[in-house]
């Protein structure tokens, strides 16, 4: 097997695993909008239930990446698609809200190996790191898009429980196959880059650091705030008798365009400075998300989407700096510490949504607050170091250690 069939064979599983890392907290907070009532739980009180899995599915991401930096990342994804496709249909089997957010926070265990240890896995194959991590990013950005369509319509065909079973089994005849692969020598294990950039001087890996720790906290807030409102929001803004299905296509709706975004977004990285892309992408996302406060019907969906796009299109940036100022031998850890930030911390937003929704009443509080923090990572990514350099790819035929 050629080198280059094994990189596209890790960028293919890379993909797929990154739509199913995506996909059922997004279902989870469409069927929340119909378990009210089966649980009797206020809505706010049904949005609790995630917190535990949102915590674990950050702050065990370093655990995750540490053990495929000094394990096995092939053996951590094998360990992913099973172990997320198990807890996936245990939860379309649970009949009390303990057990419901026991078996979510499964779901948050084991989806915290994806992005510390398939992004770093993938960087490591890639020749042209832009394009693969953009393609990539396409996957986890229509994973939320998947689940709006796949929640919606079985939700309403065969019922709630089914949105978590049918996509469980899918993640678990995934695993099989990646296993197969395995065997077969198709699939491979990584350690070293196949494509090496320049190393990084100490100061301006410190000073990267630094600014990425702040501008990966506030980016992952507006996601994870974002995910968990617009469901309820497109329900209350998009008109009467707009129901679960019409909401849940609007949210569709908003993440495919998005998601797709990020391929174009990937190439551009790969041809200007990370940094630049970065910034501008966080500077849009400020007035977007003031309009997304005092919008609805139409506008409400274009404004979200628009930034839901540039909030997307700042990841493949995001993960480039990062790429650049973290040796190869380490980057399943600085992955994991990044997913701490974004999933981890970030995943406070939840908790958040519900206090200013109970608080307010509304989402306009929400949504001001994200402008704000829009803005604010702009100005901390202009502290990044400047990229005088431009990536340039090595050979297609250097080997994969």
């Amino acid at each position: 097997m050629s080198t280059p069939a094994q990189a596209r064979a890790s960028l293919s599983f890379s993909c797929i695993g990154h739509l199913y890392a995506h996909v059922f907290e997004p279902i989870f907070y469409i069927v929340a909008l119909a378990l009210p009532g089966e649980l009797g739980l206020p809505y706010e009180e049904v949005l609790a239930l995630i917190i535990a899995a949102k915590l674990l599915y950050g702050l065990l991401a370093p655990v995750a990446g540490w053990l495929g930096d000094r394990w096995s990342t092939v053996g951590m994804m094998t360990l992913f698609f099973f172990g997320l496709g198990v807890s996936a249909i245990a939860v379309g089997f649970t009949h009390t809200p303990l057990s419901l957010a026991v078996a979510l926070a499964a779901t948050g265990l084991f989806g915290s190996i994806y992005h510390p240890v398939g992004i770093s896995w993938l960087l490591r194959n890639a020749v042209d790191k832009g394009k693969a991590i953009g393609i990539n990013g396409v996957f986890g950005g229509i994973g939320p898009a998947m689940a709006g369509l796949i929640a919606g319509a079985l939700i309403e065909t065969l019922g709630w429980r089914f949105a978590f079973i049918l996509p469980g089994i899918a993640v678990i005849i995934t695993g099989m196959a990646f296993v197969w692969f395995l065997a077969q020598g198709r699939v491979v294990e990584t350690k070293a880059d196949r494509s090496p950039s320049p190393a990084a001087s100490k100061s301006d890996t410190l000073r990267a650091g630094i600014v990425l720790t702040i501008t990966m906290l506030g980016a992952g807030l507006i996601y994870q705030a974002t995910q968990p409102a617009l469901p309820k929001l497109f329900s209350e803004r998009l008109g009467d008798g707009i129901g679960i299905g019409g909401a849940a296509f609007a949210v569709t709706a908003v993440y495919l365009v998005a998601g797709l975004m990020q391929v174009v977004a990937g190439h551009l990285a790969d041809r200007y400075p990370a940094k630049t892309i970065y910034m501008i992408s966080a500077l849009l996302q400020g007035p977007l998300l003031v309009l997304v406060a005092w919008s609805s019907g139409l506008p409400l969906v274009a404004a979200a989407m628009l930034a839901v796009l540039f909030n997307m299109a700042g990841i493949p940036a995001e993960n480039l700096l990062l790429n650049k100022y973290t040796p190869a031998r380490w980057r399943g850890t600085a992955f994991g510490l990044k997913f701490v930030l974004s999933f981890g911390v970030s995943g406070l937003a939840v908790p958040l949504v519900s206090l200013i929704r109970g608080w307010t009443g509304g989402f306009e509080v929400l949504f001001m607050v994200l402008a704000g923090s829009a803005v604010s990572i702009a100005a901390a990514a202009a502290l990044l170091p400047s990229e005088r350099q431009k990536k340039t790819a090595a050979p297609e035929g250097a080997a994969v250690e």
